[in-house]
Parts: structure tokens; C-alpha cells; sequence
């Protein structure tokens, strides 16, 4: 069975360049790209009001310029293009069941410029149990030399999350930069005073050591990608510190039986928010 790649279009810039980037990932998977537009009327957002008649125009105007936008460097590239009459996310998620990989842009057209993740984005990537990647800025996360960056659970390692950041580093030719994220145990903080840097390095090193655990199985997997072990205080904010110049950020979400609230954890939700690299979400049990 072909591989595929899809990308969701609302005719914004965002959109345009996730496009852009899930036809470079689909050239470099030798899969397919599939365009979609999921609107529930199939409006192009110009107006509140169109003529029935007038939406489906609008929606396969949207799909054939983003067609033609990744046909131009990739004529090599099977693409396809649809029109889903359905809800945003509900259309996406149910477009993502029958893909790889899902890659959508940071805010669609009825978002507020100020706002740096939009909602429709936000609650895909919280729902979808295919990968997806959001990408922000156009060229975002094509620097040759950029790290995969993947966020890593020491103590409880994710080998959906991991294989997916090793398999993108083996297909870009870069390494990975595996950050696992601690905290120091609670009881330092009721001592009230400075804590010891002796027992601070005990602790990073046996974090070290735990890490370097995590990995062995990705590693032997993938002997030819090298691996930069990052340990760091704070997950959040040293996952966001080390995409500074790399070609993709890796989280987990775990996947819950329940449609109850967000299924983003603050890891991913500080990556998605601020990371400076385009982000992939991946569902894990």
C-alpha cells in the first residue's frame, strides 16, 4: 500500500507553507501528498453569504492553488486533492485515519494574528491517532543541517515517539537531539535554602544514565544515526530552548479513551506554542 502524506489548505499562508513542507516530507518518504479542504459549506471565508452553487468553487480553487504551489518544485509528485464537506477537525482527523502523517499549518484564516497555535490545529493534533506536524512559518524547519529534537521521558521512554524522531533523522541524514526534561524532587524545595551541587550532579548523572537507557533500542535500530543525549531541569522550557535551529521537533500524546478535555500535556503544549521549528505531535498508547 502507497504511502501517504496529507496536508490540510484553507488558502492562508500557514496552510500554504505546511503544504509546502508535507510535499518535501512526501518526496522524501516516496509517498504521496493529498491536499485537503474540510469546511462544513465549503466557504472560502471571503463572506458570510455565498450561492450554494458557488462553494464547491470556492473549495476546489483553494486546493488547486495549493496544488499547483507544490507541483512547481516537485513535478516528480503524485498529489492529490480533495474537498471534505465536514467540520474542520472532524474532517482532518478523519483525512489523517488513512495517512501517515497529517501536517497542518499554525493558524487558519479566521485566526487572530497575535494567537501563535490556532484551535483548528490545536485540536487535531490533540485527537488525530496519526502523527501530526504543525508547521508555523514558510521554509520553517528546512535547514539542511537541523537536528531532529525529541523530547524524552526518561523514566517512562515512548518507543512510538522515539521511532518516529529516529526514522525522520535516518530519512534527513541528521542526528537527534534526545532532551530528557527533570525536575528535582519535592523535598528540596521544603528545605528552604540552596541545594547542594554535589547532590544536584548525583542526580543529573543518574537522569544521564536513564536516558542513555531509553535510547539503546532506537539506537541499535538505527546505528547510523548519531545522537546527542540532552539532559536538561525543566522539559518544557528545554525543548523549546533546543529547537532553535532545528528541522523538527518530536512529542508524544498520549492517546485516552474518552473525548474529555485537552490530550495535550504541558510538554507538548509549550513545544507547539513556542518551539522555532515546525512540531510532530505523536499518539502513543
Amino acid at each position: 500500500m502507497t504511502s501517504t502524506v496529507v496536508a490540510g489548505v484553507d488558502g492562508s499562508s500557514a496552510s500554504t507553507a505546511a503544504a509546502q513542507w508535507a510535499a518535501e516530507e512526501a518526496r522524501r518518504r516516496g509517498a504521496a501528498l493529498r491536499l485537503v479542504h474540510a469546511w462544513p459549506w465549503l466557504t472560502d471565508g471571503v463572506s458570510s453569504f455565498a450561492e450554494p452553487d458557488d462553494l464547491p468553487a470556492a473549495a476546489q480553487r483553494i486546493l488547486a492553488e495549493a496544488a499547483d504551489a507544490v507541483r512547481a518544485p516537485h513535478p516528480e509528485l503524485t498529489v492529490h486533492v480533495d474537498a471534505v464537506l465536514d467540520a474542520p477537525v472532524d474532517g482532518l482527523v478523519a483525512a489523517a485515519a488513512e495517512a501517515d502523517l497529517l501536517v497542518l499549518g499554525s493558524r487558519g484564516r479566521g485566526g487572530f494574528t497575535g494567537l501563535l497555535l490556532g484551535s483548528v490545529s490545536m485540536a487535531v493534533a490533540g485527537r488525530s491517532d496519526t502523527p501530526v506536524v504543525v508547521v508555523r512559518d514558510a521554509g520553517q524547519g528546512h535547514e539542511a543541517s537541523g537536528e531532529v529534537v525529541v523530547g524524552v521521558d526518561a523514566h517512562a521512554p515512548e518507543e512510538a515517539v522515539l521511532a518516529f524522531a529516529f526514522r525522520e533523522a535516518a530519512l534527513r541524514g541528521a542526528r537527534v537531539r534526545a532532551v530528557h526534561g527533570w525536575d528535582l524532587p519535592p523535598l528540596f524545595g521544603y528545605a528552604g535554602g540552596a541545594v547542594p551541587a554535589g547532590e544536584v550532579e548525583q542526580l543529573k548523572t543518574l537522569e544521564e544514565k536513564l536516558l542513555t537507557l531509553a535510547l539503546a533500542g532506537q539506537r541499535e535500530r538505527h546505528p547510523a544515526v548519531e545522537v546527542v543525549e540532552d539532559v536538561r531541569l525543566d522539559a518544557a522550557r528545554g525543548l523549546v530552548e533546543a529547537s532553535a535551529g532545528a528541522a523538527l521537533v518530536v512529542v508524544g500524546r498520549r492517546q485516552r479513551p474518552i473525548e474529555l478535555g485537552s490530550r495535550l500535556g504541558r510538554v507538548a503544549h509549550a513545544a507547539l506554542h513556542h518551539a522555532e521549528a515546525p512540531v510532530a505531535v505523536v499518539p502513543h498508547e
